[in-house]
């Protein structure tokens, strides 16, 4: 596998950490090792036992600082949702995983795009001005500890040449010193992490750990109720077997289940409300959503469908999301958010619409949507010319192009979520909080009112074209900050809709109303995993892999889909023999798979 400049940076400073306390061990230590030494050191540092839990973003954020990251907001957001209860070592581990320590390349690059006299500084005014303004702002006192340091200013100047070396040797300090804590203290390497225990008895290379009693873990016998522990220390240890199993998968496109969606007969007379939502694909290719509540008041029937919305494209032009799958679950809640249980998953389809019908008590329920990514994937092809967003015309003034304004009439469709066409506090708040990752408060929103169109508090279409255009005014007609809205909600250079998926959830009951409202944006984690697991346990045909009776392959046949979940049994690690159970899900879109082949 190739390893990226920057990985292989920042993996050589956990090398160079570690380097001391190497020299004494018999043999040399793998990677995987180095890594999981880092994990346990770092974790040590902030608690004092590896049974303790992160219970807080402040803990979480410290414990990622001592493995040598430095998270923002956003990232700590990410794992840390408002239904997040508690976080494992296991947790943690998967963390530092998927968020690789930054290199000096990668910030070298990043100041250098805002260096305009090529020369290594940027004036403090202009540092003063970006912290402030963008992205995740700083206050004036921040701004003033950074342009502070007497090491990295000068002359008003901010030296981001000598800062981006301090950086990195103070991550690399902090990386040593948690390591060297953990080595000096022999209670500490042999205790237990999760699923990885410190402390490896002396071995030949060439041998073969001996399997070990049955263990089941705890964690493992519970139902799906803990909504806090989303990532699932079995779930993160299967994923890197993804690629060889799912060959393993046989799969056919003829099915013998009725998988038609009918609606029912007496739909006409049921109360039916609808909700709108997208997909998007964030860089790392992970996948984001609204996730829903829903509430019903009496036992009823219910239709509940989801399929891509069909925006009102510029003729000619393609529309790619329209053949993304879909599908929702509906999990129950049971007298907490933290206990949810799995209810149903739309798995009938009539063309692009999937759907389910039957009969749910009242309660709470939780929509999640998902789509397996077969077709919401990064875009490839490169966009040869870039569309023209505002010009001016013979007095100077500035105005929306006609394909621009076209573009953001679809995205105020995509926004709305009721399908009012106007937008509330709270669905522009998603707007906002997905192109700039803040909220706007009231007093905020209250300036708004008073200088776009509004109606009943809301903001009209027009009133979102005028904001708009009175960024471009802010900026002069500098369209960088229009196309980073742009990019983010899922356009290319050629306001292609191609990296994001807006759907239409529609909700039918017989006995009451259905009341539905988007809660969260956010990646579909453990929690869904656990839920499409479920199903496939629950509906699916079991068979022992050939060759391998401790791995069973459960499958779930549809007839434009196959999903599988492998259970394997017994799992064997190089530094110990551990066996628990762990499910992978590997899930598939059949007509896609071919597409991809060819």
């Amino acid at each position: 596998m190739a390893i990226s400049p920057g990985r292989d940076a920042a993996f050589s400073c956990q090398k160079s950490a570690l380097s001391e306390s190497l020299r004494t061990k018999k043999f040399p230590l793998t990677e995987e090792e180095i890594f999981y030494m880092n994990c346990r050191a770092a974790y040590l540092t902030v608690f004092k036992s590896s049974l303790e839990n992160i219970i807080s973003k402040e803990q979480l954020y410290l414990a990622l600082q001592h493995a040598g990251r430095n998270p923002s907001q956003k990232t700590i957001n990410k794992y840390w949702t408002p239904e997040t209860a508690k976080l494992n070592f296991d947790d943690f581990c998967i963390i530092l995983r998927k968020e690789k320590p930054t290199s000096k390349a990668e910030l070298l690059k990043s100041f250098k795009q805002l260096d305009v006299n090529d020369d290594g500084c940027i004036l403090h005014a202009d540092l003063y001005k970006l912290l402030t303004k963008r992205g995740e702002k700083m206050t004036r006192e921040e701004v003033n500890a950074v342009t502070s340091l007497a090491d990295v200013n000068a002359d008003g100047k901010f030296d981001y040449i000598k800062f981006c070396k301090l950086y990195v040797t103070t991550n690399e300090q902090c990386l040593k010193t948690t390591v060297e804590k953990l080595e000096v203290d022999s209670k500490l390497r042999r205790q237990q992490f999760g699923n990885h225990i410190e402390e490896p008895p002396e071995r030949d290379p060439s041998s073969v750990p001996k399997p070990s009693p049955r263990i089941i873990r705890k964690t493992e016998q519970e139902t799906f109720s803990n909504k806090g522990d989303t990532r699932s220390s079995s779930l993160a240890t299967t994923r890197k077997f993804k690629t060889s199993i799912s060959f393993t998968i046989t799969m056919g496109a003829n099915s013998n289940r009725n998988s038609k969606l009918t609606e029912p007969n007496s739909i006409k007379e049921w109360q039916c409300v609808q909700s709108k939502g997208c997909f998007f694909l964030e860089e790392d290719g992970e996948i984001i959503s609204h996730q829903y509540r829903m509430q019903i008041a009496q036992r009823s029937m219910v239709y509940l469908t989801i399929k891509p919305l069909n925006l009102s494209q510029v003729e000619g032009k393609p529309s790619p999301w329209l053949s993304i799958d879909t599908a929702l679950y509906i999990l129950k809640e049971n007298e907490s958010q933290a206990n949810l249980q799995l209810m149903c998953f739309t798995e009938l389809r009539n063309r692009e619409v999937f759907g389910w019908t039957g009969e749910l008590g009242p309660g709470i329920y939780w929509l999640i949507p998902s789509t397996t990514g077969c077709r919401l994937r990064k875009e490839i092809k490169p966009v040869t010319e870039e569309a023209q967003l505002v010009y001016r015309d013979e007095t100077g003034e500035l105005f929306l192009t006609k394909e621009f304004r076209s573009t953001l009439s679809d995205i105020f469709e995509v926004i709305d979520l009721d399908g009012n066409g106007l937008l509330s506090l709270e669905e522009y708040n998603f707007f906002e909080l997905r192109t700039s990752g803040e909220k706007c408060d009231e007093d905020a929103w209250a300036v708004c009112r008073d200088n776009f169109d509004t109606k009943k508090n809301e903001l009209t279409r027009q009133g979102f074209m005028d904001l708009n255009l009175m960024e471009a005014n802010d900026r002069e007609g500098d369209p960088r900050d229009l196309w980073v809205t742009l990019h983010s909600m899922g356009y290319n250079k050629a306001l292609e809709l191609t990296e994001a998926c807006p759907f239409v959830i529609d909700i039918y009951g017989d006995k009451c109303k259905p009341r539905i409202k988007a809660v969260h944006m956010e990646a579909c984690s453990g929690q869904l995993e656990k839920a499409i697991c479920k199903s496939v346990l629950n509906k699916g045909d079991a068979r022992v892999m050939d060759g391998h009776e401790n791995i069973i392959v459960h499958t779930y046949k549809r007839d434009t889909w196959i999903t599988s979940v492998i259970e394997n049994k017994v799992l064997f690690m190089r530094w110990f023999s551990l066996e628990l159970q762990c499910l992978l899900v590997c899930s598939i879109f059949f007509l896609i798979l071919f597409l991809h082949s060819n």
